[in-house]
């Protein structure tokens, strides 16, 4: 085996990166891309990129020469050709490169090796979990890949250890393949903005409404909030929540929701705010409500504990996991009942955090060792 100090040449395969439109996974690989910049652990990585998103990862190689910038003759928009060219053609072009080790930070890889070894992540397994939510070519193809990840894969990162234990229970991933190592929560306490425009263009005071953050898809649960809402108001209690988020194909419905219970004047949907702009209202808000129920590492309600939010959750999931039991937490995720007690009598937790467990470096040195225990395995 390579000594430690010998450089550790490796692809990045980046051609699934469709930029501003693949959500927490993109964050997720250009913050550790930042991290790897930081390590001393001599590398070399080739970033395998596409025709449409190579500009966007150009500046790791201005700002490092251990990063290799590689175009290949494919756009990341076109999902069906990109996943045509990546089995057809990627094992070949990084053998060109004299590459035999490929990073995938996605479970999607080529279903066969071709002489490469691959270690690839695996963020979640909602496809399989919730099928009615996505097109049946992308849960067809989800399955396919999950299993070359499991048979063909040298080495396996799951997000958390829920995530593992999952793929383990559903699809027997062997548990000598896989690891657990965090997502990095890059969350920057100074990056703030004025209460006050906020306060004004959402007419709410500090400690006089509740935040939430998520995609407005339905099993993130926010339907649960609206009536909750609803209640508060009827025992004329009524409280305000804000909910920030990008649209999902729950929206109309939520949006339905929110005018045939009558609570336009205690629900605002922001739309999407900048990092500052949430970091603001994190830390501003009596509580900060995250009732998903499933998730594979779940960012919003260790960001909001970082910022030093009240935070009130789930038990679902990695959910407990990764707020290390620090949180609020509701037994039953869809009764408005459980939710409201756990508002009336949350407390603040965040201080408690380890939050060391999700810093930039920390797993960055952590991948690292990780890529390179697995690439120069004999």
């Amino acid at each position: 085996m390579p000594e430690p100090n010998t450089t550790l040449t490796f692809a990045v395969n980046l051609l699934w990166v469709r930029p501003g439109k693949v959500g927490g996974t993109e964050v997720m690989i250009r913050n550790l891309l930042t991290g790897f910049h930081h390590e001393k652990d001599p590398f070399h990585a080739f970033l395998i990129t596409s025709k449409d998103n190579a500009d966007t990862f150009r500046h790791y190689a201005e700002e490092d020469p251990r990063y290799t910038i590689d175009v290949c003759d494919v756009l990341s928009a076109n999902i069906g050709k990109r996943i045509l060219w990546q089995n057809l053609h990627l094992n070949a072009h990084l053998r060109h490169l004299s590459l035999t080790c490929c990073f995938s930070p996605v479970y999607d890889r080529p279903v066969f090796n071709g002489g490469i070894r691959y270690v690839s992540v695996i963020h979640d397994i909602q496809a399989c979990h919730y099928p009615k939510y996505h097109p049946s070519y992308e849960v067809w193809y989800s399955k396919l890949i999950w299993k070359a990840v499991r048979d063909r894969s040298a080495g396996i990162v799951c997000i958390s250890d829920a995530v593992r234990e999952d793929i383990e229970a559903v699809y027997h991933f062997p548990k000598e393949k896989t690891t657990t190592i965090y997502n990095p929560v890059t969350v920057d306490p100074k990056e703030t903005c004025s209460f006050a425009t906020l306060s004004e263009r959402y007419h709410i005071s500090p400690k006089g409404y509740y935040y939430t953050v998520g995609q407005l898809i339905p099993h993130k649960n926010i339907a649960t909030l609206l009536r909750v809402m609803a209640i508060l108001k009827e025992r004329k209690t009524p409280e305000k929540l804000l909910i920030s988020g990008i649209s999902g194909n729950a929206e109309n419905d939520l949006v339905r929701s929110v005018r045939e219970l009558g609570i336009e004047d205690c629900v605002q949907f922001t739309g999407y705010v900048s990092n500052a702009e949430r970091n603001t209202l994190y830390q501003n808000a009596r509580a900060f409500l995250f009732p998903s129920v499933f998730e594979g590492f779940g960012i919003p309600p260790v960001e909001a504990m970082i910022l030093g939010a009240t935070v009130i959750t789930t038990r679902c999931t990695c959910i407990p996991e990764v707020t290390q039991g620090k949180a609020n937490y509701v037994d039953d995720p869809y009764d408005p009942e459980d939710w409201i007690r756990a508002m009336e009598h949350a407390k603040n937790h965040s201080a408690e955090l380890d939050t060391t467990r999700y810093s930039l470096p920390v797993i960055a040195k952590k991948y690292l060792a990780y890529l390179r225990s697995v690439f120069t395995a004999s």
